[in-house]
């Protein structure tokens, strides 16, 4: 195996469980290495730190893997760690809830492999080149655990360009599944279509906060902006909303999004889907004079990394701004981020621009984060990639 030397002072976050060693870190690499290849790394004293992946092509040049030397990652490694993360989340899974994240890449001590579970089938996202590598053995393991129907490869990911790796999307194993999973979440039925979905096919991660926001809602009207298959929609009529507009660009997402309306037997005639630009729609309304009791705002990743964090706070505050008017007094903004690189405290403070810019005052009476099949690993704050605040307009 070829030993990795960090530059010397270099070994701190090594040694604190952190799992990314940046390019400009490596002093020397003893030997010839290839993409993907398991490495050891050493201080620059030569003494043994961790195993991990090595990639040139990546800025994160090392994934760690383990920092104990006994512990090589080998093949029983491998299989054990996807074991213990599928273990961890059996309790998740019920009739009344039958999908969730299996896997979630390194808060689950592998780098770049993500795994969601609908119903009989997963979805798969393999990000990085050392796990790229593994694929054979993470499909047969993840078969063994679930006695999956089908797994199907949902690796058309921008951060495999980072590792040099072109897209990756079709059948790993079992059947195809079908164009249209139903499964269930918090009692509610979901056609997802996994292939053709955004990400791996459905948002798991909101589960517990749709739940939260539901209980806000009764006899209110509701907005519920990128919306995707609904969500937040269907929540809120479970709960006794008395009338939901939803609001998303993509037309698959409004169309799943009816069909899974009829598939709960919800009232068509209290629900309205527009097709549109979000901010766009949200000046329509203001022009209208249209409000709202309360609205959820969960837009797509605005900062990407932080070099885009400016920008990203612009968009954000403009979002929240346009919500905000169309709250009377009394009325809730349930608002989210799902960018890394924005800290809660950084989206509070966005949300506080937001109000000043809208002319209201607001009270923040919860913050919502993501559940515990995304779990935040204690040595890597980069995990916590979802916050959300839910805000009354006072």
């Amino acid at each position: 195996m070829v030993d990795i030397l960090l530059k010397k002072g270099k070994e701190k976050a090594v040694l604190q469980r952190h799992p990314w060693i940046f390019s400009g870190a490596i002093d020397k690499i003893k030997g010839k290495t290839a993409n993907g290849d398991l490495v050891c790394v050493r201080s620059a004293k030569h003494d043994f730190l961790a195993y991990g992946f090595y990639n040139a092509e990546s800025r994160v040049a090392l994934r760690l893997l383990s920092w104990d030397q006994s512990q090589l990652p080998n093949e029983n490694w491998l299989r054990q760690k996807i074991g213990t993360a599928v273990k961890n989340r059996a309790h998740l899974l019920s009739a009344a809830n039958n999908t969730c994240r299996l896997i979630f890449s390194e808060s689950d001590f592998l780098p770049g492999l993500i795994v969601d579970q609908f119903a009989d089938y997963l979805s798969v996202q393999i990000l990085t080149t050392g796990m790229d590598r593994l694929k054979p053995i993470i499909i047969d393991e993840l078969q063994k655990q679930t006695g999956a129907k089908g797994i199907f490869d949902k690796s058309d990911n921008s951060a495999r360009a980072h590792d040099g790796l072109e897209d990756a999307k079709g059948l790993l194993w079992g059947q195809m599944p079908p164009e249209f999973v139903e499964v269930k979440e918090n009692g509610i039925v979901y056609r997802i279509n996994i292939a053709d979905g955004q990400k791996s096919g459905f948002y798991c991660d909101q589960r517990v906060n749709r739940e939260v926001v539901a209980r806000y809602v009764k006899d209110k009207s509701v907005l519920d902006c990128f919306c995707y298959s609904g969500g937040f929609t269907l929540n809120a009529f479970a709960q006794g909303a008395k009338a939901v507009t939803s609001v998303d660009s993509s037309a698959l997402a409004i169309e799943t999004l009816k069909q899974n309306m009829a598939l709960n037997n919800f009232d068509a005639n209290a629900h309205q889907a527009i097709q549109n630009d979000v901010n766009k729609q949200l000046r329509t309304f203001k022009e209208d004079g249209k409000t709202f009791d309360l609205i959820v705002l969960d837009p797509p990743k605005y900062a990407p990394s932080r070099s885009a964090l400016d920008r990203a706070a612009r968009a954000y505050k403009d979002l929240n701004r346009l919500g905000m008017q169309l709250l009377e007094k009394g009325g809730l903004l349930a608002t989210f981020s799902c960018s890394g690189a924005v800290d809660i405290e950084t989206f509070k403070q966005i949300i506080a621009w937001a109000a000043l810019d809208a002319d209201k005052e607001v009270q923040i009476i919860h913050q919502f984060t993501q559940p515990e099949d995304h779990p935040l690993r204690s040595s890597f704050p980069e995990g916590e990639y979802l916050k959300g605040l839910l805000c009354r307009i006072c």
